[in-house]
């Protein structure tokens, strides 16, 4: 007798089976996932664009509506227009006023209006026509030291005054407006300045932010300082700083140590005996130059 063999595929066992099943839920639910990403992303997209087209509708029945746009107020109110000239054609006070109000705004000096305009400006550099400073100890007796702090660094600068610098100070104030610019940094600047005029018989004081680079240099412009230039002079050591307005510039020798300098004697002598007789402070320099040239 012939038994029938019967080929039968051996089962897995259960471990298998709940990996398989744990697959098959697996890849049901990441399709599921993904269906439900994209039907967000498209209930999204139309809210949407039924939003925008909703913006558009209401912003074109507005226009439709009013045919032009409503002018806006205006934030601020319209002065009081005041008279520039009094009854007999002379500037009036309001009308001054106005006029340094007007070259506030649009010049944008670097200096506030002077305070009388009777009185010169005279622009004083610092280093080397007023002091000497050096971060080594001196040869010669030096007048005091400043600590700045520059780009993290604590620095120390020993200053040597230069001789009748006090006096000189102190008879230019009472005469005329005092503004030291100066090409230093205002970090090292601001303490030469408080030691060197403790009385504040300086007006104002200009750092290197207020000076012009060209070519690497420091330029002093002084036609953008707010004061008329026939009235202005600057006592600099360095040719290159006055090299915009040359007509404007008192030059002065370089001081270092010299306790025997007798410069500053000489400034004082231009600024005594020949500013008064000259309309033009430019055409007084000229006369002064050429004069002490010829000696």
């Amino acid at each position: 007798m012939v038994s029938k063999i019967i080929k039968r595929t051996p089962t897995k066992p259960p471990k298998d089976r709940r990996a398989s099943a744990a697959r098959r839920r697996k890849r049901s639910s990441s399709l599921k996932n993904v269906k439900s990403a994209s039907s967000i992303v498209i209930t999204s997209i139309n809210k949407s664009i039924c939003a925008c087209h909703r913006r558009l509708i209401r912003i074109f029945a507005k226009i439709t509506k009013l045919g032009t746009p409503t002018p806006r107020k205006q934030g601020f109110h319209l002065l009081k227009k005041l008279p520039q000239h009094d009854d007999n054609g002379n500037d009036s006070e309001q009308g001054l006023e106005i006029n340094r109000i007007n070259r506030c705004l649009y010049f944008k000096p670097s200096l506030p209006p002077s305070i009388s305009s009777e009185k010169r400006t005279i622009f004083l550099d610092l280093d080397e026509t007023l002091i000497h400073s050096q971060l080594d100890l001196p040869s010669v007796p030096y007048d005091f030291v400043v600590r700045p702090i520059i780009e993290t660094q604590l620095m120390h600068f020993y200053v040597i005054k230069r001789p009748g610098v006090d006096e000189f100070l102190k008879s230019l104030s009472d005469k005329f407006e005092i503004v030291v610019f100066t090409a230093g940094l205002r970090e090292y600047a601001s303490l030469v300045l408080d030691q060197l005029d403790p009385g504040n018989v300086i007006s104002y004081r200009l750092y290197r932010d207020s000076c012009t680079e060209q070519s690497g240099r420091f330029v002093k412009d002084l036609g953008d300082l707010g004061r008329d230039l026939k009235n202005v002079v600057l006592v600099d050591d360095n040719p290159n700083a006055y090299s915009l307005q040359p007509e404007n510039a008192l030059p002065v020798a370089p001081f270092f140590s010299d306790v025997g300098d007798g410069e500053l004697k000489k400034v004082m002598r231009f600024f005594d005996e020949f500013v008064d007789g000259f309309e033009d402070v430019r055409d007084a320099l000229k006369s002064f130059l050429s004069q002490r040239e010829s000696l």
